[in-house]
């Protein structure tokens, strides 16, 4: 791992998913990132390497052209819409998917916000102060994951558990300084 760019980890070929279907690597556009921290870069590392070991990601109107996984995705922000550049593994762009955010800007928010209070617990509350923040922090983040899913319905064929990770990645992209 050492190796590759930060933001790009290639999928191990005993990984999880579904055949094809899947992630097989992600990048995230730097110029969108304007800050991060040691606990936020932790976060996207840890995102993109759960992501890539176990994924299911179709994207329904490539996989309809003829498109073939494993897929490399590239997200980025622009002008308040979600960019999800879709390639195959030999770059060839398959197609773009935009996502409206300004559904996601509230969980973004709340995300943000009580992962700061779990990272200061972390440092100095008790194991069960700990324990409740963290509760409420998967709380925000499934809701999230569920909206999600929502607008990627009709796009792509994805699960619950690449959803939450996929939102992680998400946040990270709005971070700001």
């Amino acid at each position: 791992m050492a190796d590759l760019p930060p933001d790009s980890l290639p999928i191990s070929p005993a990984a999880g998913g579904s055949g094809s279907y899947r992630i097989a690597k992600v990048t995230l556009d730097e110029a969108t990132i304007l800050w991060r921290n040691a606990d936020v870069e932790q976060e996207r590392r840890v995102a993109i390497y759960d992501l890539i070991e176990e994924n299911t990601f179709k994207p329904l109107r490539a996989a309809e052209r003829g498109g073939k996984g494993p897929y490399h995705l590239h997200l980025s922000v622009n002008d308040g819409r979600l960019a999800m550049d879709v390639s195959d593994e030999g770059g060839q762009l398959l197609e773009t998917l935009l996502i409206g955010m300004a559904r996601f800007r509230r969980p973004i928010r709340e995300y943000f916000a009580i992962c700061d209070s779990y990272y200061q617990a972390i440092r100095k509350a008790t194991p069960s102060e700990i324990e409740t923040i963290d509760m409420a922090r998967r709380g925000i983040h499934n809701n999230a994951a569920e909206l999600l899913l929502e607008r990627l319905e009709g796009k792509v064929d994805t699960d619950f558990a690449t959803a939450r990770r996929l939102f992680t990645l998400i946040c990270v992209l709005h971070i700001k300084g």
